[in-house]
């Protein structure tokens, strides 16, 4: 397992956003650019150790497709089934937007990232946004913990091919059985390869088309993946 820091000092810029989906505004800080971040040795040096780039650091399209997905959701089945408030793991979590829009539906949200700055910047997020219900965990996709939830929620995890299976035995791993995963991606070039390994890893799925953007402005598209795992017949 490895676990990533980026330096405080490599964040110290930072600027702060209102991003508006389904008529809820939400207020997150980033660091200022991603390039920036990776000019710091440190992180420099996590790459030539891992090839570890910070996206997080930045606000994704597919990010906003998630809490689009999230706050559209109807979770009172699954509540019924596992309890509420409903536990949720957001993977790849970076500036936390799915999960605080999780919140904001009711559920109890473990933030979690590879980075433990993300994980820092996200449950900063959420408490700027008024919440509280939530955890922080830092998780390597390589290496998970042994722990499950009913709900799993991942948001742009495809954008290197080597994580496809990663991604993919993290879900099937920590997918309570009967649960529900939603990922969505903006149509990376290894979501082919996702669909392949899901179908071998027995994960059911369907896919659906999702759109997100701020209102007014430009509009991206791309893939809502809704995974389940089947509960155990003993």
């Amino acid at each position: 397992m490895m676990i990533h820091s980026t330096p405080d000092t490599a964040v110290a810029e930072r600027t702060t956003d209102r991003v508006i989906v389904e008529g809820r505004t939400f207020t997150l800080e980033r660091p200022v650019g991603i390039d920036k971040v990776f000019d710091h040795p440190a992180v420099r040096a996590a790459y030539a150790s891992d090839e570890y780039i910070p996206y997080w650091a930045d606000l994704w399209a597919s990010a906003r497709m998630l809490a689009k997905v999230v706050l559209r959701e109807p979770w009172t089945k699954l509540s019924d089934r596992f309890g509420a408030p409903l536990p949720a793991l957001e993977l790849a979590c970076g500036l936390g937007l799915a999960g605080i829009a999780a919140l904001a539906r009711g559920l109890e949200v473990t933030f979690s990232d590879v980075d433990e700055a993300a994980v820092k910047f996200a449950g900063q997020n959420a408490s700027r946004n008024g919440f509280r219900n939530f955890a922080m965990m830092p998780i390597d996709l390589r290496s998970p913990p042994d722990l499950q939830f009913p709900v799993i929620l991942g948001s742009d995890l495809l954008y290197e091919e080597r994580l496809v299976v990663p991604v993919v035995e993290v879900i099937q791993k920590m997918l309570v059985p009967g649960g529900v995963a939603l990922v969505t991606d903006p149509d990376r070039i290894a979501a082919r390869s996702f669909r392949h390994h899901l179908d071998r890893a027995g994960l059911n799925f369907v896919t659906s088309l999702v759109r997100a953007g701020e209102p007014g402005g430009e509009r991206t598209k791309g893939t809502l993946y809704r995974i389940t795992r089947q509960p155990c017949c003993g």
